[in-house]
């Protein structure tokens, strides 16, 4: 593919990146959007089963959603390593690091799985009704099991995308959704020999829904007609000590990316173990608004992860002043895109919140919540995505130490204090969920701005 011309004017340059970010965006976006699509059926379908069905499956995400951000985050450096090898021109290395990808994903799933078969008494430590613990707990078990396909899957579209080539995950994941819609629809309310399973239904929905995925992706890199090219069926090492010595830069950019992830989904996390101990209307508003949210933001990831995909190449290139405004051009497109998503969540509030149950006093806070959240957007999705283009120039552990501090630092003792102590409910949640957004955007746009000036984490001249 074409890169911008290092000559014309900067806004040509901005024009040109521009063009080239929405063409590897624009699946990709799809891609993630559709992972939370599924998300928003899984919930609108319970919703519609039963408001109580909807609390256990909103408190049994928390343990899966806990221990799965920081589990995606651990594979992002299979990302940042294909992307800069491909710009580089060192096209072997894309596919060593998916063939080191797929084994390493697998099995930190099945550290996922494990955490998850504790869901139910993790829950209970945190102080939930023995009810929402215990259904809570079925529910975050037959999730866990979802998590080694879905990380294979993310390993496939990483690899995919690290090549820019996004379209078919794109696919793929179009194909899951409607496949998602059928069987939710028979496992939620039971159609012919099939029982209602409610919450626990969808999660089967959900864990067979990634294993379908897993299987056609990686087939299909497998089978990629220039798959030589990036020698996808070499061995990367003869040895398992030298397997593992192969990919010690890229799990260690994945160690930093899923803290960083894990950190701030936690914070969240206890956001709505919060909101769960302020009654189940309030847990029921509060998962659809952040339901709501998560799809938009999720659209936002696949901006950020077209940008660190950009940012990565020009790394690779060696390539300072376009690195930097692939970056840069990353932020603007988000901005633009995600305020006119928070344009639409405001002016379709109630519809949004009807669409997930019959509860009057639920669909009424739900609908003041996501007007609310809608003002959130632009701010915490800008943060994800300058974040992602720190780990394309290299970064490791600073974004994460700023998540740290704006989330757990900040934002939780916030929503304890509005949220819980000032008893301003979900609302009080969400105004801490704001504080924290400004304040992480301030400090990651900063650090880019810092780091784009020498050239990337420890400068290009090295």
């Amino acid at each position: 593919m074409a890169s911008p011309s290092q000559s014309g004017t900067r806004l040509t340059l901005y024009r040109a990146h521009l063009g080239e970010l929405v063409r590897l965006a624009a699946p990709t976006m799809v891609q993630r959007g559709g992972v939370l699509t599924m998300s928003v059926v899984d919930t609108m379908m319970v919703g519609n089963f039963s408001s109580q069905e909807l609390a256990y499956q909103a408190i049994g995400h928390v343990p899966y959603a806990f221990v799965m951000l920081f589990l995606l985050g651990g594979i992002m450096g299979q990302l940042v390593v294909t992307s800069n090898a491909f710009g580089a021109g060192t096209y072997k290395e894309c596919g060593a690091a998916w063939r080191r990808g797929v084994p390493y994903a697998a099995g930190i799933g099945v550290v996922g799985f494990a955490f998850c078969l504790f869901g139910g008494p993790l829950l209970a430590l945190t102080g939930q009704s023995d009810d929402l613990a215990r259904n809570g707990g079925e529910v975050s078990i037959v999730l866990g099991v979802a998590l080694p396909f879905l990380l294979i899957t993310v390993a496939g579209g990483y690899f995919l995308e690290g090549i820019k080539r996004p379209l078919p995950g794109m696919i793929l994941m179009i194909a899951a959704n409607l496949l998602n819609v059928l069987l939710n629809w028979v496992l939620v309310f039971g159609i012919g020999p099939f029982e209602a399973m409610g919450a626990v239904g969808s999660a089967i929905a959900t864990a067979s829904i990634w294993a379908f995925q897993a299987v056609l992706i990686s087939a299909y890199i497998w089978h990629m007609r220039d798959g030589a090219q990036f020698g996808l069926r070499e061995k990367v090492a003869d040895t398992w000590a030298g397997f593992w010595r192969s990919g010690a830069r890229q799990r260690g950019l994945g160690y930093a990316a899923g803290a960083s992830l894990g950190t701030e989904n936690a914070a969240f996390s206890v956001m709505q173990l919060m909101a769960g101990l302020m009654g189940a209307i309030a847990l029921g508003a509060y998962a659809v608004t952040f339901n709501a949210f998560a799809v938009a933001f999720m659209v936002s990831i696949g901006i950020g992860t077209a940008t660190a995909v950009r940012v990565g190449f020009y790394y690779g290139q060696r390539d300072k002043r376009q690195m930097a405004i692939a970056g840069w051009t990353g932020l603007m497109f988000n901005l633009a895109v995600m305020t006119v998503l928070g344009g639409l969540l405001i002016v379709f509030a109630h519809p949004i919140a009807s669409a997930y149950g019959e509860d009057a006093e639920l669909i009424a806070l739900a609908a003041v919540l996501l007007a609310f959240i809608a003002v959130i957007l632009p701010l915490d999705s800008a943060q994800a995505v300058m974040a992602s283009a720190l780990r394309g120039m290299g970064e490791t552990w600073v974004p994460t130490g700023f998540h740290l501090i704006s989330y757990f630092g900040i934002m939780v003792p916030l929503a304890w204090l509005f949220g819980l102590h000032w008893e301003r409910g979900p609302w009080g949640l969400l105004e801490a969920m704001l504080v924290a957004s400004v304040i992480s955007a301030l400090l990651i746009n900063r650090r880019f701005w810092v780091l784009s000036k020498r050239g990337g984490a420890g400068g290009l001249a090295n």
